[in-house]
């Protein structure tokens, strides 16, 4: 529960913490914000104050806070953000950016889309994309690489019916291109950084004219066909023929490259570090395989199945609880509001962390410890409903939950069935908190046949 602050009115604020850099916070934040975050919530507990350049920076971890920020009072707060401001530039105005009308009117328009009914019909080609990768898949193997590449597959024949490899490959070094730069941008205090003559920001230009070029073919094509495709672009069309002003190609590239960020990258990381907790705790390992075994005996995961492969699922959670795909989100106050009992003036950056609130021992027991039992219903029970929230919360939660949680067990389901994944001695990742929590220089494991 948050401590309530002494009431004095509006002169209190919550307590600043010492960043342990000599640029302070901004430099703490470009040097290792993960350990930044963790160090606030040690150092202040649930409210943490602190200068990020010029403004001033809240950091909110307890769940009634974080619930207060996405839910109850969403209306007090914005994406006006930096971070935000330069996601914009590789995502446009999708759904992960946009605010106001324009949100209202993409996620009424996409909302139909990812109806329960039609994201399982998806389910074969994940299946499929995943056989095909499990042939020959062993070795000594760039398992964050070979995620990337497979989730990128499945959203390219999900989304636009895309199986030609020359296609998909190209979206996937814009995507890399654009992405690598995006903690740069944002962590340097400087204005308009991204236009300077550096090779990163060649790169970074040159990956969106690239998505740019090629998703924009891949839509004009599709309103030119009157072929019939059972995908997420066939999807919006429909239901972006039904409003008064049907989406502009610009309008349907910008939905598309987010949900191609979204739909590859968070779950390629989700799958990613699952497999490495799974390498690092043998005795889960086995009990994913013998729930594997018992219920799917070799064949891939229907939708049947899936509320029966419920150790899998477990094991998927805790994964996302310790290593959550999305790590932080940056609101801009817009309207004084409070945090923690605190008054919280306009112009205040609030960050939340999933990283950090799903670390607090105050909500976990050995919450550094991989314990996927932890999710049993009986020890949930009284558990902060935010105290776990990787696919954020209220009504700007990702509306491709239920496909990427669909997605990532139907992959964990034909691979671990064939294959056991081995750490490799020397191998630890180094976190790469950017866009999305990733292993920064890959993470190379040793994959071995059941």
């Amino acid at each position: 529960m948050t401590a309530l602050a002494p009431t004095l009115g509006h002169t209190t604020r919550p307590p600043t913490f010492d960043a342990g850099h000599p640029l302070g916070v901004t430099g703490a934040f470009g040097a290792d914000p993960i350990a930044m975050l963790l160090s606030a919530h040690r150092q202040c507990g649930p409210v943490a104050r602190g200068r990020l350049g010029p403004m001033e920076a809240w950091f909110a971890f307890d769940p009634e806070d974080v619930d207060r920020v996405l839910r109850a009072d969403a209306h007090s707060y914005s994406k006006a953000t930096r971070g935000y401001d330069k996601l914009r530039l590789i995502l446009g105005e999708g759904l992960v950016t946009s605010e106001g009308e324009t949100w209202k009117r993409r996620r009424r328009i996409a909302n139909p889309a990812f109806r329960k009914q039609r994201i399982e019909g998806f389910l074969g080609t994940m299946n499929a994309s995943t056989v095909q990768l499990a042939e020959g898949w062993e070795g000594e193997r760039d398992v964050a690489h070979d995620m990337m590449a497979l989730t990128l597959d499945i959203a390219c024949r999900t989304f636009f019916s895309t199986e030609v490899e020359s296609e998909t490959e190209a979206i996937g070094k814009a995507m890399e291109g654009a992405l690598s730069q995006f903690n740069h941008l944002v962590s340097t205090p400087l204005p308009f950084v991204e236009y300077w003559p550096t090779p990163g920001n060649a790169r970074f230009w040159a990956g969106i004219r690239t998505l740019d070029r090629v998703v924009g073919d891949i839509v004009r094509e599709r309103r030119a066909s009157d072929a019939e495709h059972h995908d997420l672009l066939e999807m919006l069309l429909e239901a972006a023929d039904a409003e008064e002003n049907p989406m502009t190609d610009r309008e349907l590239r910008d939905e598309l490259v987010t949900m191609l960020s979204a739909g590859h990258e968070t779950t390629a990381n989700a799958l990613t570090w699952t497999l490495y907790c799974l390498s690092l705790h043998p005795v889960w390992a086995r009990r994913v395989e013998e729930e594997l075994d018992a219920v799917l005996g070799g064949r891939p995961m229907t939708m049947a199945d899936m509320g029966r492969l419920q150790v899998l699922r477990r094991v998927l959670d805790e994964s996302m609880r310790l290593y959550p795909p999305v790590w932080m989100l940056g609101r801009m106050v817009e309207e004084e509001t409070t945090l923690g009992g605190y008054a919280v003036p306009k112009g205040t950056l609030v960050f939340l962390s999933p990283y950090a609130t799903h670390r607090s021992p105050q909500y976990w027991e050995n919450p550094e410890g991989f314990d996927p039992d932890r999710f049993l219903p009986e020890r949930s029970e009284g558990r902060p409903k935010q105290a776990y929230f990787p696919f954020s919360a209220g009504s700007r939660k990702c509306i491709g939950d239920r496909f990427a949680i669909m997605e990532a067990m139907s992959v964990l389901a034909v691979l671990l069935q064939k294959y056991r994944v081995e750490a490799i001695p020397g191998e630890a990742p180094v976190l790469d908190p950017s866009v999305t929590l990733r292993p920064k220089h890959g993470l190379r494991m040793r994959v071995v046949p059941r």
